[in-house]
């Protein structure tokens, strides 16, 4: 049996290092365990509950729903923008939610990791996205935390992938959303 982790990148710039977390955890996913990182995040619109409606919802965010229900847990990177996660994470989480009770994201194992420039590495925002997506009906894995502190002059020169500290952080992780699953 293959466990599948979809990676929500809380980022959308092409260089983010968040995303070559991502990247790093697809390349070092343990055996029988896949990474796949969800490209459709820009393209949902803000939720609107006028937009999502019995008859249905936005193409987007009928992806986002489908890619999330099909995955065994979900592996969220955020960066830390002005103290919390970014707007587009937000919004993702808010559509997984619905329908109340009833979201993508119920029950689903679900973990948060990631890097910032602040000497923290982003705990704020990985702090607040643990807490909405748990509220979301997330099964939240609060055991394992991995905030990467001077992503901006950490990785200048070096891939995550090639940070020993990095993968193994993300090997944990991993390893903790598998058990999760089983």
């Amino acid at each position: 049996m293959t466990i599948r982790v979809l990676a929500l990148v809380g980022s959308l710039r092409a260089g983010s290092h968040n995303r070559q977390l991502a990247e790093t955890a697809i390349k070092h996913a343990p055996d029988g365990v896949t990474v796949e990182i969800y490209d459709g995040l820009g393209e949902l619109p803000f939720y609107n509950e006028d937009l999502d409606t019995e008859a249905g919802a936005p193409e987007s965010a009928g992806r986002l729903r489908s890619a999330v229900s099909s995955a065994d847990a979900v592996l969220v990177f955020s960066p830390e923008y002005n103290g919390t996660m970014p707007a587009v994470l937000k919004n993702a989480i808010d559509w997984l939610s619905r329908p109340f009770g009833n979201g993508a994201l119920q029950g689903k194992p679900t973990a948060v990791v990631g890097t910032a420039f602040g000497q923290y590495g982003g705990v704020w925002a990985q702090e607040e996205a643990r807490k909405s997506a748990g509220i979301a009906g997330a099964k939240v894995v609060d055991e394992v935390l991995l905030a990467i502190p001077h992503s901006v002059t950490r990785f200048a020169e070096v891939h995550p992938g090639s940070d020993t500290e990095v993968v193994e952080g993300l090997s944990k992780t991993l390893g903790r959303l598998v058990t999760e699953v089983a």
